[in-house]
């Protein structure tokens, strides 16, 4: 009969990540040990900092600043992550700290209608179906390579 695994303890604290963004930290990510950055993505911070639980005008200023300032050219900065965590600590308004929980990114699963959709953003759903049906992944890895995209970067986004 197998044992289980036991868990593995984190040794980032994402209690201390909401307060960095709560309080808009900007030299956290200098003050993580070694092992704490090994754990810490500001793609995650950005995730968990969109959902808190408060009263319904913060739970909606939250997620608009979220999506207003971090979530929209996210991946165009993803070559340099002390700006990524620049704009995740410029979400919060400086009004307490929250609970905070995960929200899960939209889209389908659908590798070549995310792409375009993380490309072209001001398309509608209907703009975007019908480019992921005529478009291919090999002309989607094409177009990434025509923006300077490496090999490593188009594998994590396609």
């Amino acid at each position: 009969m197998a044992t289980a695994k036991p868990k593995r303890r984190r040794e980032l604290d994402l209690g201390k990540v909401f307060r960095a963004i709560d309080n808009k930290d900007r030299d956290f990510p200098d003050r993580l040990t070694q092992a704490e950055a090994r754990e810490f993505s500001a793609y995650v911070a950005m995730r968990w900092s969109a959902g808190i639980e408060s009263d319904a005008l913060t739970q909606t200023y939250y997620l608009r600043s979220t999506n207003e300032r971090a979530n929209m050219n996210f991946f165009d900065i993803s070559r340099h992550p002390r700006l990524q965590w620049l704009v995740c600590s410029t979400i919060s308004p400086m009004m307490g700290n929250y609970r905070h929980y995960w929200v899960g990114a939209k889209g389908s699963t659908d590798r070549v209608r995310n792409f375009i959709e993380s490309q072209y953003p001001h398309l509608n759903d209907d703009e975007l179906d019908y480019l992921a049906q005529t478009t291919t992944l090999e002309q989607c890895k094409e177009y990434a390579r025509s923006l300077g995209w490496d090999d490593k970067e188009i594998n994590q986004q396609l």
